[in-house]
């Protein structure tokens, strides 16, 4: 076996395990909400349950042409909502794929921020993911690059530019009584989308645990963060000066996440759009803070820096992507580092954060939140049940991306 092929193998067996199957892999057994189960780690990831001869359907929803041509999309019209997914009974989605082709920006921007990515579980009618479809994925502010993580991947097309990419997901999503998931257009653009969604179907609902948690979604945004403000004149220059900005609470960090109830925080998508007119332009000194059911300062998680954060070195200036960490969007705008689009994630596949009560993930926009940037995230977790008081997403006309001639005008 050759070395390309050991490490293809070495990742399949990764994935599998941590992801694992509906009942087997450390993400689902550490959701032992009410009853902890002892894990053995080497067998679930080297002896995942989706490899062994289980009892399960295997389906696909996708927008192939049913007439059997070959244009196998679906165009969604100005405003319209369609269903691409509906099941009853229990099952897990495994795998979520779309793509597009859009030479236009305008109409991508549109396709990015107008499409609402919506689920539901269980027969709620409260969606646990209501996110735009681009951020679900990891754009960023609008930039596509490629994502090479073990739960999203997002991949170049024909073209080599923006004009068209393939963009996955492999977090697990478990539902007992039906699932349903649905695209809407909230642009004033009819836009196509090709997509696939690979799930299982169980013919007994006590395959799903009752204390397996369901995935949600939520995004979140700020515009701008409210940095503390400092006189504008040459002692700015002078890093040690800021390093004496002091922040012993976290109230005025940016929220990536609050919220109530009882399971597993795995990840976020974090984009930075840095504009402030200031010599200094990196924007990532600000430490990451996670507050678990309800503690007060100093919370549980305490980081260093965002770049730490999302597994970079000292202000990451070049993009990269790993299996949990990347700065995966450094726009470097103009040829000045660090301006413009930033987009970075992390994942806690390995290391899934957990709550009974409530968590609030946050991180400081600067030093001390000396920075006044625009700032988005999609953040994913699992909890029991649905979570049925989530925030209603922002509308359209509140989700534009942000742009340097926009922002400079502002100011």
């Amino acid at each position: 076996m050759n070395g390309k092929h050991k490490w293809s193998l070495l990742i399949a067996c990764v994935i599998m395990g941590v992801i694992g199957g509906v009942t087997g892999g450390p993400l689902y057994e550490r959701i032992g909400l009410g009853q902890e189960k002892s894990v053995k780690p080497h067998t679930a990831v080297l002896f995942s349950q989706d490899y062994s001869i289980r009892d399960f359907q295997s389906k696909r929803a996708s927008s192939w042409n049913q007439t059997g041509k070959n244009q196998d999309r679906l165009d969604l019209p100005a405003g319209a909502t369609q269903i691409i997914l509906e099941e009853e009974g229990a099952g897990c989605i495994k795998h979520i794929y779309w793509t597009y082709i859009l030479k236009d920006k305008d109409r991508r921007d549109k396709l990015m921020r107008g499409f609402v990515f919506r689920a539901f579980w269980d027969g709620s009618e409260t969606p646990s993911l209501e996110v735009p479809i681009g951020d679900f994925f990891g754009i960023s502010n609008g930039l596509i690059r490629p994502i090479n993580s073990l739960v999203f991947a997002t991949n170049v097309g024909s073209e080599g530019d923006q004009t068209t990419w393939g963009f996955n997901c492999y977090l697990p999503m478990p539902f007992s009584d039906g699932a349903r998931i649905e695209l809407e257009n909230q642009s004033d653009l009819k836009l196509p989308i090709w997509y696939h969604i690979d799930y299982e179907l169980y013919g007994d609902e006590s395959v799903i645990p009752d204390n397996m948690g369901r995935l949600h979604a939520l995004w979140n945004k700020e515009d701008p963060t409210m940095g503390v403000p400092f006189e504008k004149s040459e002692d700015r220059l002078n890093m040690r000066n800021r390093a004496q900005l002091v922040n012993l609470t976290g109230d005025e960090n940016y929220t990536i996440l609050e919220v109530a109830g009882n399971g597993l925080f795995v990840g976020y998508f974090l984009s930075v759009f840095n504009y402030q007119e200031d010599p200094w332009t990196w924007w990532g000194e600000g430490d990451d803070m996670v507050f678990i059911d309800g503690e007060g300062f100093p919370p549980s998680i305490h980081g260093t820096g965002s770049e730490e954060v999302f597994g970079g070195g000292a202000c990451p200036a070049v993009e990269f992507t790993g299996l949990y960490t990347g700065f995966h969007c450094i726009e470097n705008w103009s040829g000045e580092k660090w301006l413009g689009t930033n987009g970075t994630y992390r994942f806690y596949i390995q290391d899934p954060l957990r709550f009974r009560e409530s968590i609030r993930i946050t991180i400081e926009h600067g030093h001390g939140n000396n920075k006044s940037n625009y700032y988005s995230s999609a953040a994913f977790w699992y909890q029991t049940d649905t979570n049925k008081n989530l925030p209603t997403l922002a509308p359209f006309s509140e989700r534009q991306f942000a742009s340097m001639s926009e922002k400079t005008e502002e100011e």
